[in-house]
Order: C-alpha cells, then sequence, then structure tokens
C-alpha cells in the first residue's frame, strides 16, 4: 500500500487531503457522512475577531463549470469558534487549521493572540481581506502591504503559520518570495477569482455587492499555473487548493509542486468526495508503483 503521509511546516499528516475553508464549515454537518479522521486536516470556515452576518441577498450562484459565493465571512467570531465550534472539530483524529481574516492589522493581531491559547493545530491566515485603513485594498494585493503584516503576525504567532493568497494578487510569485521572507511556515493558493454574474430577465447583477468569487473546475488551471510558479520559487511547503475534483487532481498539484491540497466546491457535488479522493489516491499509486508522493512532488 502506498504511503500517503506528508510532513509540511512541522506537522504530520496522515494524508495530503484537507477540508477547505469556506466549503465544509466546521465539519460537523460532513462528520454524519464519514467518519473526519480519514482527513489530513480540516480548515475552518473563515473567521474573524468579531461574528459577521455576512452578505444580503443571493449568496450561492451555479455556474457551468463552478460556483460563485458572495458570502460575505459570516462567522461566529473568534471566540465563539474557541468555545463553541472547536471542541466537536477536537473529537476528531484529524489536524485543525483555524482559518483568520480581518480588516486590520489589530483584528489579525488579536485574533491571533486569541487562538494562540487554543487547541488549533495550525493558522491558516486569509490576507484576500480588504484593508480598510488602506482604501480598502486587500492585503493579498501588493507584496509590501502582505510582507508588512504576515512579519506583525508572525512576531505573535506561535503556531504554525500558512498564509492564504488571492489569484488576484499583482505577481504571485513575488508574493510567494514576500510571504517566506516575512516568517510564513506555508502558503496555501488558490482563494476565489474575482468574477460576475447578470439575471437578464431583472437586469441587473445576481449579487447585492456586483462581484463574487468563482471556484470550482473552471479555475483549476489557473490555480495549478499559481502553485507551479510559487512552488519554483520558495522553500516552505505549497497546499494547492482550487478545482479539484477527483484523486487525479490532485496528482496534478502533488506534481506541480504542492506538499497538500484542499478539496472545496467538490464537498458541494458529493459531500463525501474526500474518502473517495483518498482511496483513489492510494489505488494511483498503487498501480504506478510509486510508494511515496515524496517520488513525485514538484517533477513539473
Amino acid at each position: 500500500m502506498a504511503d500517503l503521509k506528508t510532513n509540511a511546516m512541522g506537522l504530520k499528516f496522515k494524508n495530503p487531503i484537507l477540508a477547505a475553508s469556506g466549503t465544509f464549515g466546521f465539519g460537523e454537518e460532513f462528520s454524519k457522512l464519514y467518519d473526519l479522521s480519514i482527513l489530513g486536516g480540516i480548515c475552518s470556515k473563515g473567521l474573524t475577531l468579531k461574528p459577521q452576518l455576512g452578505n444580503k441577498g443571493i449568496r450561492l450562484w451555479e455556474t457551468p463549470m463552478g460556483l460563485m459565493n458572495s458570502i460575505g465571512l459570516e462567522n461566529p467570531g473568534v471566540d465563539r469558534f474557541i468555545s463553541e465550534e472547536l471542541p466537536k472539530m477536537k473529537k476528531y483524529d484529524t489536524l485543525i487549521f483555524a482559518n483568520l481574516g480581518g480588516h486590520c492589522e489589530e483584528d489579525y493581531l488579536e485574533g491571533i493572540q486569541k487562538l494562540n491559547n487554543a487547541r488549533v493545530d495550525a493558522i491558516e491566515l486569509n490576507i484576500s481581506c480588504p484593508n480598510i485603513k488602506s482604501g480598502g485594498m486587500a492585503f493579498g494585493v501588493k507584496s509590501s502591504l502582505a510582507y508588512d503584516l504576515i512579519s506583525r503576525v508572525r512576531k505573535v504567532c506561535k503556531k504554525p503559520l500558512m498564509v492564504k493568497l488571492s489569484p488576484n494578487a499583482e505577481n504571485i510569485p513575488d508574493m510567494a518570495l514576500a510571504c517566506e521572507a516575512a516568517g510564513a511556515d506555508g502558503i496555501s493558493l488558490i482563494n476565489t477569482v474575482q468574477a460576475m454574474a447578470i439575471d437578464v430577465k431583472k437586469r441587473k447583477a445576481v449579487f447585492d455587492n456586483i462581484y463574487a468569487g468563482l471556484s470550482g473546475p473552471c479555475v483549476k488551471p489557473v490555480a495549478l499555473r499559481m502553485v507551479h510558479q510559487a512552488a519554483k520559487m520558495v522553500e516552505i511547503p505549497i497546499c494547492g487548493l482550487g478545482g479539484i475534483m477527483n484523486a487525479t487532481d490532485v496528482i496534478e498539484f502533488i506534481m506541480a509542486g504542492a506538499s497538500l491540497v484542499q478539496i472545496g466546491t467538490a464537498n458541494f457535488i458529493k459531500p463525501d468526495i474526500c474518502p473517495d479522493i483518498i482511496k483513489d489516491l492510494e489505488e494511483f499509486l498503487d498501480r504506478e508503483n510509486i510508494k511515496s508522493l515524496d517520488e513525485i512532488r514538484g517533477i513539473i
């Protein structure tokens, strides 16, 4: 049997398959379908320091090859996550990443300090959030903004720190280098691609915020390219995500240089798809006489 064990960021994963933030909630609904302990890890729903109600209007819109969302980071806030959701997540024998966003540096720093004392295994820092103190530009667009934020977070963060990159960054290789230089232990990419949908009968944009995030199979070629670019630039591990629907997709990301992957939109199509992907991944490696993922990682 092929060995799917993966070491990254000082953590030991039983396999490289993580449930992606925003598509898996806190895992409770999926736990009724299969044992979540088979996963390499779970990335929590995106958290902010204080609770958020999220966006009004339509939040999800299906496209022919993907899903658009405008959720608005609806979440219970860091404190309630720690007191209410995390204890339930810790019942499973898998690694827990707290996905943390913020609208200013102070939000991130205070959130990190609270999570330092919580039983999460690592932090996934979402830098796609708009910086309200810099005119609304996302931290993840300019490398200099990202470097400054991550450097400050790194000084207070006691957990392994994985930074989630936006495909809207001005330059992905530069952004990856900035994250590494600022002290990130790993990088995850990509976040959703900014997109738009129009209701022609109502003659208006589908979403109240006009634009929304696009995920699913249609973004995979973009995600794969960006993962490959980042992996060639940095020594820290990469977690690849974006349109992964099956074990073949996982292999592509591993060959492009990813150490870990996240499964997102696929969970909406088949809620118990992660066990299928893990099983198919093992069978692929056995058929190809590949003993370990290390043999194929980054070979492209």
